[in-house]
């Protein structure tokens, strides 16, 4: 028998976290091993459980959301993490993922996205709200092209085309959109994808785009209105 996923839900509302753990309910593989109202509490459960998800309110007694986040993507780098809030603005959406949140989730609309995210996150990819990822969206589309200037070693084993194709893959584009971009075929876009994996020694999508932030290929400052 496969081993359940382990969830822990960090939510200062008692019945919003009953909500929570109904819509997970409806998933047999999934379960809710722990709850907390603050952020502390919410600390020591993670310790306590060793989760391998994590939903995290933006707005908590103790700290924020964002802090827990930090908190939590430093003691336990392989967990996911899913942002639950009533916030839709960008800024805030581009704060979680940069604290380390690799799921954002919209409290109105959880009913329909949250198995969807969770079914994302735990493959290692990151999940962004339909309710407000257009809105993302249109705000990359307005930011200026901008030159950057990387030092990595490892970046630099990288061809000019496998730079280009890992920016297009960490800002979201999909190896077909990639392939329609550059002219060139999905197979191709994919040998470029697994080249570049093996030269940064990177496993999931959601360590791609981490690496890309971290240089600088993907600015989340900018995600403002």
């Amino acid at each position: 028998m496969t081993d359940k996923v382990s969830i822990v839900i960090v939510d200062d509302h008692p019945l919003f976290r009953e909500g929570l753990k109904t819509i997970i309910g409806r998933n047999p593989q999934y379960e809710v091993v722990g709850e907390a109202g603050s952020g502390q509490q919410g600390l020591e459960m993670a310790r306590q459980t060793k989760a391998d998800l994590i939903m995290i309110d933006l707005s908590l007694p103790d700290m924020n959301g964002i802090q827990l986040t930090r908190k939590l993507r430093t003691e336990f780098p392989a967990t996911a993490i899913i942002i639950v809030t009533m916030h839709s603005k960008v800024d805030y959406i581009s704060e979680a993922f940069q604290a380390g949140a690799t799921g954002y989730v919209i409290k109105e609309s959880a009913a329909e996205g949250l198995l969807k995210g969770i079914e994302t996150v735990l493959r290692g990819d990151y999940f962004l709200d339909s309710a407000v990822s257009s809105q993302v969206v249109q705000t990359l589309m307005k930011l200026p092209g901008k030159e950057t200037k990387i030092t990595d070693a490892h970046y630099a084993t990288l061809t000019a085309r496998e730079q280009e194709i890992l920016r297009l893959l960490a800002e979201g584009m999909s190896t077909r959109e990639i392939a329609e971009k550059l002219y060139i075929s999905p197979k191709t876009v994919e040998n470029h994808r697994a080249n570049i994996m093996n030269k940064l020694d990177l496993h999931s999508t959601l360590e791609l785009v981490r690496y890309a932030a971290k240089l600088g290929l993907i600015d989340m400052d900018l995600w403002t209105n």
